[in-house]
């Protein structure tokens, strides 16, 4: 792995395209092996040396910063001035202090969070990036409401590296909640999926509402109230506000509408439900064989919780987004469950990433899209040697592993 400098990156990026060398972006790289591997030869270039905060603008509510610095890192330094960027990687990721904010914009995959706060690139507001030949561009401005330039910030978030390499992002931050309370609930599958379209529907603002089957069961969300254990799925409700009374009240209403359906509810205060979400980023994902990324409509949601070839697996999903992860070891799940899994998520309009898988597998770790000559020919355009990150732009089904 090369980690240049930030007055060498722009004549190493050049010299690599002088020599139509094949290379492959990335933030800290912590996830290189998620999803396709790079072609064999591929240099490896770095954001490590490109960390920090460039400016934040308190008032303003945006940060600049380099797209090497450890997402953990900008969020302490947010919270001196009591605000947050408003993101969390997936659960399965590792842990949240082991990748950087290049990374995460650049697999655009984020955690529960997304259920108030929408996704990362919804966030983002400005990126500057080097293009394969060398040269550097910029998109998008420092401020909330700016309409400057192309959307590049779309584009390149969720590109897998294979359009450009960021160097920096300005995204915007929001207040840190002063208080925050979780709630875990268990049930039969039915009651669950009708407490969950409630709350989609209601006024109630949940930052993040999970169906939630943890590993090694007993710990789980709700755990003591029989959420969480064995096989069963519960969820796990996330609530933020300024003022305490207005979170007890809405815990109320939420154990009650689930009282009248058969639901127990158990109440997590902040440490509770910061551990509960702490078991679906690590060690147990990082160290598994199989990493799955799913989606599928989020009405169809419970019908994945339910599916047989998910049976006994951890499993974190978002009822409002339709997306999640699942992980298992070889032993628990073999290859032909993740092609059936595969169907089952195409067949209920959406899809399944392999972020990682054992040795012995060789699934593709996405298939092709409906879009992808079109996503082909926008990758011709900013990258015509086709040097960057071989074999892992998304939307486009990876050749065979030979």
């Amino acid at each position: 792995m090369i980690s240049p400098e930030p007055g060498e990156l722009q004549e190493l990026v050049r010299e690599l395209h002088r020599q139509a060398a094949p290379w492959q972006p990335a933030g800290l790289g912590s996830r290189l092996s998620w999803g396709p591997q790079p072609e064999p030869g591929s240099a490896t270039v770095s954001c490590r040396a490109l960390r920090g905060i460039v400016e934040h603008s308190p008032g303003d509510f945006t940060v600049t910063v380099w797209a090497g610095t450890p997402l953990v890192e900008l969020q302490a330094e947010l919270a001196h001035h009591g605000q947050w960027l408003t993101l969390d990687w997936p659960w399965g990721s590792g842990g949240a202090g082991s990748g950087s904010v290049g990374g995460l914009v650049a697999r655009g995959l984020a955690g529960g969070l997304r259920q108030r706060y929408l996704g990362v690139r919804d966030q983002l507001i400005g990126i500057e990036l080097v293009r394969a030949d060398g040269v550097r561009a910029r998109a998008g401005g420092k401020v909330v409401k700016n309409v400057a330039g192309y959307d590049l910030m779309r584009l390149f978030t969720g590109s897998w590296g294979a359009l450009g390499l960021i160097t920096s992002v300005t995204l915007r931050t929001l207040p840190l909640p002063p208080q925050r309370r979780g709630l875990g609930l268990s049930g039969p599958l039915e009651a669950l999926s009708q407490l969950a379209s409630w709350l989609l529907g209601s006024s109630l603002s949940p930052e993040r509402i999970d169906w939630w089957r943890p590993g090694g069961g007993g710990s789980g969300a709700g755990a003591g109230a029989g959420a969480g254990t064995g096989g069963d799925a519960g969820l796990l409700i996330s609530l933020a506000s300024i003022n305490a009374a207005t979170l007890e009240e809405q815990i109320a209403c939420i154990s009650a509408r689930g009282a009248a359906l058969g639901i127990g509810a158990l109440p997590l205060e902040p440490a509770e439900l910061e551990a509960q979400v702490a078991q679906g980023l690590g060690p147990g994902p990082e160290a598994s064989d199989w990493l799955l990324r799913l989606a599928v409509r989020p009405s169809q949601a419970p019908a994945l919780v339910a599916e047989p070839a998910l049976a006994q697996l951890p499993l974190c999903l978002g009822a409002g987004s339709g997306l999640g992860v699942s992980w298992a070891s070889a032993a628990e799940l073999p290859a032909y469950r993740v092609e059936a899994l595969r169907r089952s998520c195409q067949q209920w309009g959406g899809y399944l990433t392999v972020l990682r898988q054992p040795s012995s597998s060789q699934l593709p770790a996405w298939l092709d899209a409906p879009a992808r000559p079109m996503i082909e020919a926008i990758k011709r355009q900013f990258d015509p040697l086709q040097q960057l990150a071989r074999g892992r732009l998304p939307g486009v089904q990876p050749p065979p592993l030979s």
